[in-house]
């Protein structure tokens, strides 16, 4: 049976709105943002024109409708109030920007779900910033590569998600390398399930897996990563300075990682992005397998009741085709 999902309404997020923000205002608006899939973000209006942002962890705003997570996978299903915490926290110590954390409350004392408030990015994304006036690209796309070399200046003793390693815990798996070429394999598989496509060319997607693993050789550094930076994971403030969001998956990770993502997402702007010193062998790894997790992912989520299938069937089949493209190549 599908699972009829209602957005929050002003009474409902009411409560919410008076703990964090305080009795004397009043909340008059509500707007459910777009874009979210494992949690709900609504932008707050309060009667004196301000506004913020409540996010919502729960299984009605979750369209992925996965079991438990175990942190202790680094790429566990990235949600919930403990991880978002333990990101903002990090981002902060780091000098990362981030919307500013008003309230947090694990206790379901104001909504039967965890939730927290934080500012209002009001200068909208980098993302329709780009499109609107590419003028302002080489000024945006500097801060944004400063924001970069900012973020990945910073390291952890371990790889994991920064809720675990910053608590003294440790992941699943040996290397960074190791748990791609798991989690890729499990992508082949899945994708071949859903698509015929990937499934007449799984043995070879398979061995060239393994051969481009094999090439990768050891490495002890673990960076501090997004993990799925794109445009639309960045907004602004009025002056126009980077901010990160969908912070949940934060982790310490190779940077190749946070490289082949910010490849695909930027497109003809990532050339002002890249850094130096990336291990190619790495690069192609991790292309491969992001490609391959943004087909399965996808077609997996399509299965259940997202909103707009239309648009993860086009993630879907623009990734297969770089997927196929990648195999013919390594062949």
């Amino acid at each position: 049976m599908t699972r009829t999902r209602k957005p929050l309404t002003r009474t409902e997020l009411a409560p919410l709105t008076r703990a964090a923000l305080g009795p004397g205002r009043t909340l008059t608006g509500v707007e459910r943002l777009r874009g979210g899939t494992k949690k709900g973000v609504y932008r707050l209006t309060l009667d004196d024109d301000s506004t913020a942002v409540a996010y919502v962890w729960s299984a009605d705003e979750d369209y992925w409708d996965q079991p438990d997570p175990d942190p202790r996978d680094v790429f566990s299903h990235g949600t919930g109030l403990g991880l978002f915490t333990a990101a903002h926290d990090r981002l902060a110590a780091a000098g990362v920007r981030t919307p500013r954390l008003i309230y947090a409350d694990a206790t379901h004392t104001h909504l039967p779900a965890d939730a927290a408030v934080v500012e209002d990015m009001t200068g909208g994304s980098l993302e329709d910033a780009l499109a609107r006036d590419p003028r302002e690209a080489p000024r945006l796309l500097d801060r944004m590569a400063d924001l970069l070399a900012t973020l990945h200046a910073h390291t952890g003793p371990r790889f994991g998600k920064v809720a675990v390693v910053d608590n003294g815990g440790s992941s699943h798996g040996v290397t960074c390398e190791q748990r791609i070429t798991d989690g890729a394999l499990r992508c082949v598989a899945e994708a071949a399930r859903r698509e015929p496509r990937a499934a007449a060319v799984r043995r070879e997607l398979e061995d060239t897996i393994h051969a481009l693993a094999a090439a990768v050789r050891p490495r002890d550094r673990h960076t501090l990563i997004h993990a799925e930076l794109g445009p639309d994971h960045v907004l602004l403030t009025p002056d126009g300075q980077p901010a990160l969001i969908d912070i949940e998956g934060l982790m310490y990770f190779d940077v190749e990682h946070e490289h082949v993502f910010l490849e695909l997402r930027f497109g003809p702007h990532y050339d002002v992005l890249r850094a130096p010193g990336l291990d190619e062998a790495r690069m192609r790894l991790y292309r491969l397998s992001m490609h391959l997790g943004l087909v399965s992912g996808p077609l997996t989520l399509i299965e259940g009741d997202f909103p707009h299938p239309e648009r993860m069937r086009e993630i879907a089949e623009h990734n297969l085709q770089q997927a196929l493209s990648l195999l013919k190549n390594a062949v």
